[in-house]
């Protein structure tokens, strides 16, 4: 721990560098001056001994927190639930790293320095409640769903290459029927290709069954979670379902009064075009920041919309004839999912929308 200099009266911002097993924070005044670094456990009584370190130095004005979505979330969590500003802070660029080098009292004293300046002026996403329960129940899931794609397609390859006598049974059947089939397998002992054939689907085949058990509960706890936190009118919406609806709400998080504007929840699901101009050159590229998940959601949203909505189809048959393709078309009709979005959102929150 040292100390540069006396805090200024004003009021002082802090900027944390977060780590799995300790956090290194450092205190600037409001002309960007270090008054001081210091390094705390990532425990609850770490949390506090970091708050309580930067009260010292003068009323805390703002905390700048790298990585609030992964090691710094219980410390945002801890610092938002005590009326602590936080803002989100992405870690320094590589040029500047390489300039002046990488340590953790320069990480944390550049996410203060970010904070002051008004580079890093968004606030994290918060998980509590409804939508901490989805998060932790969509990972769940979203690993499920990926084992049992993994092992249905094991069993596909082990029905081409196993014993002629099993897969003249198997050839032809669907997928859950195979299942069914190979679950049933009785290989008795294993002295020869065809005995540990059956195993091994017999194996496979009760996984499968097991993951679509544990997939099949994790969707009712979805949906009745969904449900209770969804925006009025959501799952309404032509193409969201519960699985969608809850990526959306995750990525709104439990304070979607941070979102003020349409254009904001657009950026944060990567749907706003980023401008790209330069002298005579007017363009825009493709946004590959934002919320993934939640970018992805949109895109199903679309998808669906294209097959089943009329006024979709319509639009895009318009486009279709201006020269668009057809991922062009999908980039426009995210950017208007995201707008209607926010119109759900602003009549929750009861904000006005912006002009």
């Amino acid at each position: 721990m040292t100390s540069v200099i006396m805090p200024d009266r004003v009021g002082i911002v802090g900027g944390v560098d977060t780590h799995a097993d300790t956090h290194v924070v450092a205190a600037v005044d409001h002309n960007g001056a270090v008054l001081g670094n210091a390094s705390f456990k990532t425990t609850a009584a770490g949390y506090a001994s970091l708050l309580a370190w930067l009260n010292s130095y003068g009323p805390v004005i703002k905390v700048g927190v790298e990585g609030t979505g992964s090691w710094g979330s219980g410390l945002a969590r801890h610092l938002a639930d005590r009326g602590v500003d936080v803002r989100e802070v992405i870690r320094p660029n590589r040029q500047t790293r390489r300039r002046y080098g990488k340590s953790d009292n320069a990480d944390a004293v550049a996410a203060a320095r970010a904070v002051l300046s008004g580079q890093a002026t968004g606030q994290p996403r918060g998980n509590t409640g409804v939508v901490e329960c989805l998060r932790l129940l969509k990972v769940a899931r979203r690993s499920a769903v990926k084992q049992r794609t993994m092992v249905a397609n094991q069993i596909h390859g082990l029905v081409v290459t196993c014993p002629e006598n099993l897969q003249a049974t198997l050839r032809g059947l669907t997928l859950r029927r195979m299942v069914g089939v190979v679950s049933r397998y009785r290989p008795g002992a294993i002295n020869n290709p065809t005995a540990a054939a059956k195993l091994a689907l017999r194996t496979l085949g009760r996984r499968h069954q097991q993951l679509s058990e544990e997939i099949k509960t994790l969707d009712v706890e979805i949906q009745t979670l969904v449900e209770q936190a969804a925006p009025p009118g959501l799952l309404d919406m032509c193409g969201v379902g519960p699985q969608t609806a809850a990526d959306l709400i995750i990525t709104i998080g439990s304070n979607p009064d941070r979102i003020r504007k349409e254009s904001s929840l657009a950026a944060l699901c990567g749907t706003s075009p980023v401008d790209m101009s330069s002298g005579k050159q007017q363009r825009h590229r493709l946004n590959r920041g934002g919320d993934r998940q939640a970018n992805a959601a949109l895109y199903r949203i679309a998808v669906v919309r294209l097959r089943y909505h009329q006024p979709t189809r319509q639009y895009a048959d318009r486009r279709t004839r201006e020269g668009l393709t057809k991922p062009e078309i999908i980039r426009c009709l995210k950017r208007y999912i995201a707008r209607e979005i926010w119109e759900q959102l602003a009549q929750q929150n009861h904000t006005t929308k912006p002009t």
